[in-house]
């Protein structure tokens, strides 16, 4: 499950507008900017990851030896724009990556500046080979999951700032990645969403396997939603596979529907609460839920305290945003295991 990409990176943001669908970027260029050199982007509009505006001359002169790419488009189809920048990495003699389910290796244009030029393509979203089938059998160890009302606000994010947490305090833990940007920040894990559907569950089940100790937790990224009308079933799969113990529930303050689903209004929290617990019932039946996590970003600085202590109340959970760091709460529910 570990990959070897060469760091430092230099991220290619393509024309992505929306930060939506640009989160790869966003997401390294939070968790892992020391080993970044800056960011290509295409227009004046581009999403601004926050890191220096490079060429790629600029980049290879700095130390690059990964070109990045940092937007992840539904569908997966690599943004045409990006193509001739990806080419011309690749025949500059830097590496190339990408979370795309359209691959890389399979792009004639990049296949070929790759041979000439001994550079690599290194295809993350790439399952391994003979994944089993997921049994449900009970594994040692502890297990928290993030779980969302929506895809894209902040389970990745929420389970890299627990690990954290949790390590800072003393625990035993593992920041277990299921999707590319994960794996480009941690350097190992599965993309849990292309894998074939009948073995997500076993897959999940390698992802985090049985541990040492029973002290010991894993922190699984989690992807998609259980309401999710086009994502569901990896999400599913997903759960079913991890085997929570504990599970968190992810939502956006500001977010109404399902972003690139305007038809469908998000579940609410005790929605997603009770239909993760129905079926996470069926492989840990000790399973619980033990806080909130929600993106205020979009809210004036002073309505993000209030919000979070509505949820808290209503829902008789603590309710933190990880963007302000503050996840000591919900770590704190963890000690009683």
């Amino acid at each position: 499950m570990s990959l070897h990409i060469h760091k430092p990176y230099v991220l290619l943001m393509g024309d992505e507008n929306d930060p939506i669908y640009a989160k790869t970027g966003l997401g390294i260029a939070q968790w892992d900017a020391d080993n970044c050199v800056g960011q290509v982007r295409l227009g004046p509009d581009t999403v601004d990851a926050g890191l220096p505006d490079v060429t790629l001359e600029q980049a290879l002169q700095t130390g690059a030896r990964t070109v990045v790419l940092g937007v992840v488009v539904i569908g997966g189809i690599i943004p045409p724009a990006t193509l001739s920048v990806l080419r011309e990495a690749l025949e500059q003699g830097l590496d190339v990556a990408a979370g795309m389910h359209q691959r890389l290796a399979d792009v004639p244009e990049l296949a070929q500046a790759a041979q000439l030029s001994g550079a690599r393509i290194i295809d993350v979203r790439v399952p391994p080979e003979n994944i089993p089938v997921g049994t449900g059998k009970r594994r040692t160890g502890k297990r928290l999951i993030t779980v969302g009302t929506d895809c894209a606000l902040g389970k990745k994010y929420t389970a890299l700032a627990l690990a954290r947490e949790m390590a800072d305090q003393g625990f035993d833990v593992d920041f277990r990645a299921s999707g590319q940007t994960g794996i480009l920040i941690s350097g190992e894990g599965i993309p849990i969403d292309s894998v074939v559907s009948d073995f997500v569950s076993g897959a999940a089940e390698l992802l985090s396997p049985a541990a040492a100790s029973e002290k010991h937790w894993d922190v699984i990224e989690g992807q998609g939603s259980l309401f999710h009308p086009g994502y569901a079933a990896v999400t599913a799969g997903l759960l079913t596979g991890s085997q929570p113990d504990a599970f968190v529930v992810c939502t956006d303050a500001t977010r109404s529907h399902m972003a690139g689903w305007p038809d469908f209004p998000l579940p609410s929290i005790g929605e997603v609460i009770e239909l993760t617990m129905l079926m996470a019932k069926r492989v840990n039946p000790d399973v619980r839920c033990v806080g909130i996590s929600a993106n205020t970003s979009g809210l004036a600085r002073e309505e993000r305290e209030p919000y979070l202590d509505r949820l808290s109340k209503e829902w008789g959970l603590p309710a933190v945003d990880p963007l302000d760091g503050a996840v000591a709460p919900l770590v704190d529910a963890l000690r009683e295991w």
